[in-house]
C-alpha cells in the first residue's frame, strides 16, 4: 500500500509570521527536512561563531528529528550551505562531533544566504515505518 506524506512538527513561525514551508516531510521511509538556520528563542541567530551556529543548527535536526520518530544515526544525506569558505574547518570540527561514525553523504556549497547568518543544513532520513514491510 502506498503512503502518503505526512507533515513533522509545528508550522515554522518567524517574527509569528508563518512561514510557507514544513519544518519536515515524511514519505514512507524517508524523512526530508527542511534547510535549518541557527535560531535563539524563535529568531534567526545573526551572531556568534561558525562552531555556535552550527551546534544550534544541528540540535535543531536533531530535536526535529525526534518528531519523526528518527535520531542523526538515521540520517542518510545532507547539504550544506556556508555564507564564508573561512568557516568550512570550524563547521567541519563540530558536524564531526554530531556525526562520529558512519557520517551520512553530505554536499556543501559556500553561497550568499537568504538570512544573515553563516551556515544552513539540509538533511535526508531514512527509517522504515513501524509495521510496514520493507522491500
Amino acid at each position: 500500500m502506498a503512503m502518503g506524506k505526512k507533515v513533522i512538527g509545528e508550522p515554522l513561525t518567524i517574527g509569528g509570521r508563518r512561514l510557507s514551508l514544513s519544518r519536515a516531510i515524511r514519505a514512507g521511509d524517508h524523512v526530508y527536512l527542511t534547510g535549518q538556520i541557527p535560531m535563539q528563542d524563535g529568531v534567526p541567530m545573526t551572531f556568534g561563531s561558525i562552531e555556535d551556529q552550527t551546534r544550534a543548527v544541528l540540535d535543531a535536526i536533531t530535536e526535529t528529528l525526534a518528531l519523526a520518530g528518527c535520531d542523526r544515526a538515521d540520517v542518510v544525506k545532507t547539504m550544506v550551505w556556508l555564507r564564508d569558505r573561512s568557516d568550512f574547518p570550524g563547521f567541519n570540527i563540530v558536524y564531526g562531533e554530531y556525526f562520529p561514525e558512519d557520517p551520512p553523504a553530505r554536499s556543501a556549497i559556500v553561497s550568499d544566504l537568504l538570512v544573515d547568518c553563516r551556515v544552513e543544513i539540509e538533511v535526508v532520513a531514512w527509517r522504515p515505518l513501524q509495521g510496514t514491510s520493507g522491500q
